[in-house]
């Protein structure tokens, strides 16, 4: 059985135990050791982490297998580990929003189906790689949610139509009025929070910046700047008092980027303060208006309850289909600036069970720089690939299929993150110097320059990362261009 190592830092995190595979043994072992750090395996003497889902700033999260339950249940052991860059009060922060995640699920998440489960949460002391000191580190183990938050979905699918959001709404107005009803406001609301698990349900994720209302005279009631930028209302942003509208305005903004398929930063107009979508999609005018009552700037213009919105969307089916165009005249007084985020930024999510807390990008969120330079790695790559394998096989047809194959793996990881800019420049290295020390290798580049085989070398693989840049960046715009006309 493989055993994931969930020190930060350990070069080797695999470990794998043939023995373990027996399951009377299993269940009776009392601990296993990382090959490498020395680092305890199995949490809490029960729980095994066997794959890593994410990490982040704040730590990570591991697929782990319950030994204690007789199928091995899956759960998801995320441990909070925070950069040793951070200032004491970023720390706190990040300490309270764990323990607050632990406290929400255990008081939610065991009475609803919609939300995870709580299964464990504590702390582990540990003897540290510098020697005479100790680590102490923070896990939580929650049931696991198999399937794609909505923001993989909407990336790999495209646009939601009009019946698929009003699921989304309806289905998610029923978390928030069971979380709102228990005086809870989750504060976080967006796609990647709302999990599409494998049996169609849908589940409301990521219970770190939860908000306990309290009604005690003198009680602070101020927010903290814990949100995502563009789901956030006017209040939220403003660090002022939150509300379950405040939960009902980021539901508003999820439906309208389900819809579009554009980010909330794409949507809203900064020149004129107001959302700018009507035109971006075709649906019920009914529907419409209700968005509209939802991404209102002022919470006591909006919706006040989730029961609300039910009623209002329950004449949504008799409405007739048109293209809400041009935008509807607002009836709430002009929008108010939206204020510069805070320093501190919103725990971000990866795929299914995201740390709560944890900020950090998603494997599927490709940055211009991420996808540019992927390309000239396997232009470059490719160019070198091509002048081995002439030399060796001399078969072009035999080549080129060999070459594509490869290539397709190398994107491939790319996509899937396996492969990083580390793995790719030693790939890189590596296949350049097996060129320059074995000339057999690269027969083929004296084609190109005769007597000269390095700088054919190099020609070649700097002409394959310049050529793979150019038609990268033509497919993005084109993609770009299309994507605004559909």
């Amino acid at each position: 059985m493989e055993v994931y190592c969930t020190r930060p830092g350990c070069p080797r995190p695999q470990n794998y135990f043939p023995d373990l595979d027996d399951s009377s043994l299993l269940k009776t072992v009392q601990q296993r050791y990382c090959k490498t750090c020395g680092m305890p395996l199995i949490l809490s003497g029960r729980y095994l982490p066997v794959r890593l889902l994410g990490q982040g700033g704040f730590g990570a999260a591991f697929l782990a297998r319950d030994r204690y339950t007789p199928a091995m249940r899956q759960c998801v052991a995320k441990l909070l580990q925070p950069s040793v860059s951070l200032t004491p009060a970023q720390l706190t922060i990040a300490q309270n929003l764990f323990e607050r995640e632990a406290a929400v699920l255990e008081e939610l998440g065991n009475e609803h189906p919609q939300i995870p489960s709580l299964l464990a949460f504590f702390e582990l002391t540990v003897p540290s790689l510098q020697a005479g000191k100790t680590d102490q580190f923070f896990y939580l183990v929650q049931e696991f949610i198999d399937g794609e938050n909505l923001e993989q979905e909407l990336a790999v699918k495209g646009k939601f139509s009009e019946s698929e959001t009003v699921e989304v709404l309806r289905e998610i107005l029923k978390v928030l009025d069971f979380v709102h009803s228990r005086g809870s406001i989750h504060r976080d609301l967006k796609p990647a929070n709302i999990m599409r698990g494998k049996n169609g349900r849908l589940y409301l994720l990521d219970f770190g910046a939860v908000k306990q209302v309290t009604q005690s005279a003198g009680s602070a009631k101020a927010s903290t700047g814990i949100y995502s930028l563009g789901y956030a209302p006017p209040e939220q942003m403003n660090g002022q008092e939150v509300y379950p509208a405040t939960d009902l305005y980021a539901l508003g903004v999820t439906c309208i980027t389900l819809l579009s398929g554009l980010q909330p930063t794409e949507l809203f107009d900064s020149y004129r303060n107001e959302w700018n979508w009507h035109s971006r999609v075709q649906i019920n005018s009914r529907l419409a208006q209700v968005l509209d009552r939802l991404l209102l700037s002022a919470p006591s213009q909006r919706f006040q309850s989730a029961a609300e919105v039910e009623t209002a969307l329950k004449s949504h089916s008799q409405q007739p289909t048109i293209v809400v165009q041009p935008p509807l005249t607002p009836t709430q007084p002009p929008v108010q600036t939206l204020p510069s985020i805070p320093t501190y930024q919103p725990p971000m999510p990866v795929s299914g069970n995201a740390p709560g807390g944890l900020q950090h990008k998603p494997r599927w969120a490709f940055s211009i720089w991420d996808v540019l330079s992927g390309a000239a790695f396997t232009g470059f790559e490719g160019g070198l690939l091509a002048i081995a394998l002439t030399s060796l096989l001399h078969s072009p047809g035999l080549s080129m299929g060999l070459l594509g194959m490869i290539l397709g793996g190398l994107i491939y990881g790319q996509y899937r993150r396996t492969l990083e800019l580390t793995e790719m420049l030693t790939i890189g290295a590596g296949t350049l110097a097996l060129l320059v020390f074995f000339p057999a290798l690269r027969s083929a580049a004296t084609v190109i320059y005769p007597g000269a085989t390095i700088m054919g070398v190099l020609f070649v693989g700097w002409l394959g990362a310049l050529g793979a840049i150019a038609a990268t960046a033509i497919f993005r715009l084109i993609y770009k261009l299309l994507s605004n006309v559909f």
